[in-house]
C-alpha cells in the first residue's frame, strides 16, 4: 500500500504537511512481518541486484524484520539492507579505512528503486560513541553542494590539503557520532542516469529513508539522542526533513513493541548561515547588512544602496506572493528577481561572498570558481582511485564539489522561496530545540537573528525579551560572539538559542573551529550557551 504522495512505506506514514495519522489507520500486518520479510528477501533482493555488476549472496534475518545480504560490486563486497516496509529502499554499506582509521566508519549507498543512489559517509565519536549523539550533517551551498565539502573542509576528522588530509582536532567528532549525506540525487557521490529531485519536501522522504534504514542496522544508535544539522541551503532542507522525521517518529513510538521501524530520538536541529526566511532575509536584510551593518561594503548613501533600497520592496512583495500560493509561478518569479537585482551591485566588487573581509580570484589557478582552492582538493582528493575504492564508490564516477544542474533544478521550482521557517513552531511547541548560528561576515544568507526574532514560536515573547550576551568558550576569556537564548531557565542552553560568531563567515567551523566545537559540544549536551552577564 502506498499513501499518496508519501514515502513508499507499505505502512502510509505520516508525510510533510499531511495531517497527523491515527496508528489505528496504519495499514500494517504485525503479525505477518516475518512472512512478509522472508518472502520479500526470497522473492526480491537476489532480483533486484541482478546485472553485471551486481553479484547477491545468501541473507538473513534480524528482529526489526531488516533483511541482510552480500553484493559484490566492481570487486567489492557490500552488506545490503532491505525491509518491507521500505520496499523501495536498499541500503549497501562498506567499511573504509580513510580519515581517522582510529574510529569505526561506514560508508555507501541507500539505494532507491534501481537509478537512485544516496551516498554516505559516517564516524563514530572519538571518545564516546555509545553515549555520545548521532548527528547528520548536511551542505548546502547552492543548493547542489556536497556535504563532502563539509567534512573536508570544515568539520569532519580529517582536514584536507593540498596533497591529501591531516587530522582535524577540532571535529564534531570529538562529541558526535557523524554522518555525512550527499543529498539530493546527483550530489557529491549521490547519482542518478534518469531520475532527479528538485524540491526540499522530496529530498526530505529520500533522507528520512536513508536515517530509518540506517539505525535499524546499527541499533547501538538507535537510542541516542539524533540531531540534524547542516549550513547555507541546508537551512532550507532542514525544516523540511525535521518535519518528516518527527511526524513519523511520532507514529512508530506510539505503536510501542509492534512498532515495524525503529523510531528517531530526534532532539534538536542546528542551521548554520542559513536560508530560511527569505521574505525577511532578503526583503529587508540585504539592505540592512550591505548598507549599515559594520561589515557594510557599500556607503548607505550611495548609488548601490539607494538601488538596493529601491528593489528591495518588489522583491519582498514577490516573495510574499511565493508564501501565498506555494506555487512555481510565483515562487520562481521571486527568486530570479531577488538574486539579480539585490546581489549583482555586490558581484561587481571581487569580495568573496562567503565571507566579506576577503577578495576572490574566482580562476582555476587561484581561488576557484567557489573563492576557497580546498574545493578543488577535496574533488582532487575524493576522485583518487584508491579513495573511491575505499568509499565503495563506482569507479568511474567523477566528484564534483557542487552539481550546478541540481542548483539549477530546484532554482527552477523556485524551492528557495518557500517559507521553510513556517514548519519549525509546531517542532519547537513539541520539544523539538533549534540553535541558529550565523558568521558575521557572511554575505550570503543573512538576516538570520532578524527571522528568528518574526518566528511565531512559544518562545517568542521570551526570545525577543531576552538581551544579547557574550559568547565565551568554556574556560576561554575572549568574546568570541553573541548568543540569545529562550527556555534556558538559567541551567541549559535552551529551546531556542541564536549565536552570533566573529571573525567567522558562511562556514563558522572552517573560520573558527574552536568555537564551533564548543558551540556544538555545548548544545548537544545541553550546556548553558551563556556563561556571563548580559552586555
Amino acid at each position: 500500500m502506498k499513501a499518496s504522495g508519501l514515502l513508499a512505506f507499505t505502512f502510509p506514514l505520516v508525510a510533510l504537511a499531511a495531517p497527523f495519522l491515527d496508528p489505528s489507520q496504519l495499514a500494517f500486518n504485525i503479525p505477518s512481518v516475518v512472512q512478509q520479510v522472508l518472502a520479500y528477501g526470497k522473492d526480491q533482493i537476489g532480483n533486484h541486484l541482478e546485472g553485471p555488476i551486481y553479484k547477491a549472496q545468501d541473507f538473513s534475518l534480524d528482529s526489526w524484520g531488516l533483511v541482510k545480504g552480500w553484493v559484490e560490486q566492481e570487486g567489492k563486497m557490500f552488506e545490503t539492507l532491505t525491509h518491507p516496509s521500505l520496499p523501495e529502499y536498499k541500503l549497501r554499506v562498506t567499511e573504509p579505512k580513510l580519515c581517522d582509521s582510529s574510529v569505526k566508519q561506514y560508508s555507501g549507498y541507500l539505494d532507491i528503486g534501481t537509478d537512485k543512489h544516496l551516498w554516505f559517509w559516517f564516524f563514530e565519536s572519538r571518545n564516546k560513541p555509545k553515549k555520545d549523539p548521532l548527528v547528520l550533517w548536511l551542505n548546502g551551498h547552492g543548493p547542489g553542494c556536497s556535504s563532502s565539502t563539509g567534512l573536508l573542509f570544515e568539520l569532519g576528522p580529517c582536514s584536507i590539503q593540498k596533497n591529501g588530509t591531516i587530522t582535524n582536532p577540532y571535529s564534531w567528532t570529538e562529541s558526535a557520532n557523524v554522518l555525512f549525506l550527499d543529498q539530493p540525487i546527483n550530489v557529491g557521490f549521490s547519482y542518478s542516469d534518469r531520475d532527479k529531485v528538485s524540491t526540499s519536501p522530496a529530498a526530505a522522504e529520500d533522507v528520512f529513508a536513508f536515517l530509518t534504514m540506517f539505525i535499524a542496522r546499527y541499533q547501538d544508535y538507535k537510542d541516542l539522542d539524533f540531531h540534524i544539522s547542516g549550513e547555507s541551503y541546508a537551512g532550507t532542507y532542514l525544516p523540511n526533513i525535521a518535519s518528516v522525521i518527527h511526524r513519523n517518529a511520532k507514529a512508530l513510538r506510539s505503536l510501542g513493541a509492534e512498532a515495524p521501524l525503529p523510531a528517531l530520538k530526534f532532539t534538536s536541529i542546528l542551521i548554520g548561515n542559513g536560508l530560511t526566511d527569505p521574505l525577511v532575509q532578503m526583503g529587508t536584510g540585504v539592505y540592512d547588512y550591505a548598507c549599515e551593518s559594520k561589515y557594510a561594503v557599500f556607503d548607505k548613501d550611495s548609488q548601490q544602496c539607494r538601488s538596493i533600497a529601491a528593489k528591495a520592496p518588489t522583491c519582498a512583495k514577490l516573495i510574499q506572493s511565493c508564501y501565498n500560493t506555494n506555487s512555481r509561478f510565483t515562487c520562481v518569479p521571486a527568486g530570479l528577481y531577488c538574486w539579480s537585482s539585490l546581489y549583482a551591485d555586490f558581484q561587481k566588487l571581487g569580495l568573496n561572498p562567503y565571507d566579506v573581509r576577503k577578495t576572490c580570484d574566482k580562476s582555476p589557478e587561484k581561488d576557484g570558481p567557489l573563492c576557497y582552492p580546498q574545493m578543488g582538493w577535496v574533488e582532487t582528493y575524493l576522485n583518487e582511485a584508491e579513495i573511491k575504492r575505499q568509499l565503495g564508490v563506482p569507479k568511474d564516477l567523477e566528484f564534483k564539489s557542487c552539481n550546478m544542474q541540481v542548483n539549477q533544478a530546484f532554482m527552477s521550482q523556485g524551492d528557495g522561496m518557500h517559507n521553510s521557517a513556517a514548519l519549525l513552531p509546531e517542532l519547537l511547541e513539541d520539544g523539538i530545540r533549534l540553535l541558529i548560528y550565523a558568521g558575521e561576515t557572511d554575505f550570503i544568507y543573512i538576516g538570520n537573528l532578524q527571522w528568528l526574532e518574526a518566528l511565531d514560536s512559544p518562545f517568542k515573547v521570551e526570545f525577543n525579551q531576552a538581551k544579547l550576551s557574550p559568547y565565551v568558550v568554556i574556560g576561554g576569556k575572549k568574546k568570541m560572539g553573541s548568543v540569545k537564548v529562550a527556555g534556558a531557565q538559567g541551567f541549559t542552553a535552551g529551546n531556542l538559542a541564536f549565536v552570533s560568531i566573529e571573525q567567522a563567515g558562511h562556514m563558522v567551523p572552517f573560520d573558527q573551529p574552536e568555537v564551533a566545537l564548543d558551540l556544538f559540544s555545548r548544545w548537544l549536551h545541553n550546556v548553558p550557551l551563556v556563561l556571563s552577564k548580559p552586555e
